[in-house]
């Protein structure tokens, strides 16, 4: 696959360099906080419409990876693209859903409200008749309609998680990242959440960290692992899944894919036996 060149600038990429058929494009990636690294030498793509699960223990650097990607984060060294460009300037084709949305739980605000927050495009605001249809049609995707009216703070925690998603989907994004959405959520809350992202696979680029790197549901195309490797623990594998034999559903939200750790896949095994 053709690779673009190490930039030490990413606003001065030359941005031809992506494939159109790739969303996520890494290359040469390093990132540390101070005195930390957290990466060293990263290079990874994610095609447009994959389904992907990003595993890694707790410190690995997943959330880190995801802020790279959103733009939240620059990198030290190397580039970072989303659609052939640097992140800041694809916002408005990226939903995101962080792992940890603090609120003021006395700030009385509703559901569509909060929704309705992540319909801002850049600094111009989207007209208002446009605005309430996607916020109708996001609360409908994300299975909250019916919640619209009550209070954020009322709902549970996987309703909030499901608004959460509602907010980063209202802007029709082509890229959805979100952070661990389903840590500490019971099983009934977990499978609503997967059947949610059910309704994208394939049209949107899902790219979802897990807590459980042994599992991942069986929605995901690709498993990317982070800081898994013994002799380059600052790095990210693409590792092979296999079906998962008696995995219980009810702990997983559903039907589920066992990663294979022990095998490593090239990044460029997508591209083995074409031309």
């Amino acid at each position: 696959m053709q690779q673009a060149p190490q930039a030490q600038d990413a606003e001065a990429v030359h941005l031809p360099h992506a494939p159109e058929n790739v969303a996520i494009w890494c290359q040469n990636l390093a990132f540390r906080y101070r005195e930390v690294e957290v990466f060293a030498d990263v290079s990874f793509h994610v095609h447009r419409g994959e389904f992907v699960a990003l595993t890694g223990k707790n410190g690995a650097g997943k959330s880190t990876l995801l802020k790279l990607i959103v733009g939240l984060l620059e990198p030290a060294r190397g580039q970072v693209l989303v659609f052939g460009a640097p992140p800041r300037r694809r916002i408005e084709s990226i939903g995101y859903v962080p792992q940890h949305a603090g609120f003021d739980a006395t700030f009385p605000i509703r559901v569509e409200e909060v929704v309705g927050m992540g319909r801002l495009s850049g600094l111009s605001r989207v007209a208002k008749h446009q605005k309430r249809e996607d916020v109708e049609w996001a609360l409908r995707q994300a299975e909250v309609y019916d919640l619209r009216e009550r209070p954020f703070s009322a709902l549970s925690g996987g309703q909030r998680r499901r608004v959460l998603v509602a907010r980063a989907l209202v802007g029709h994004p082509k890229l959805l990242v979100l952070d661990e959405p389903t840590a500490n959520m019971d099983a009934d809350s977990e499978k609503k959440f997967y059947d949610v992202l059910a309704r994208f696979k394939g049209s949107t680029t899902v790219l979802i960290a897990t807590h459980d790197s042994d599992f991942v549901s069986a929605l995901a195309d690709t498993v990317l692992c982070v800081g898994q490797g013994v002799d380059q623990p600052h790095s990210v594998h693409r590792h092979a899944i296999e079906q998962a034999v008696n995995a219980p559903e009810d702990i997983y939200g559903g039907k589920v894919v066992r990663v294979r750790h022990d095998i490593e896949l090239p990044d460029n095994a997508c591209c083995e036996g074409k031309d």
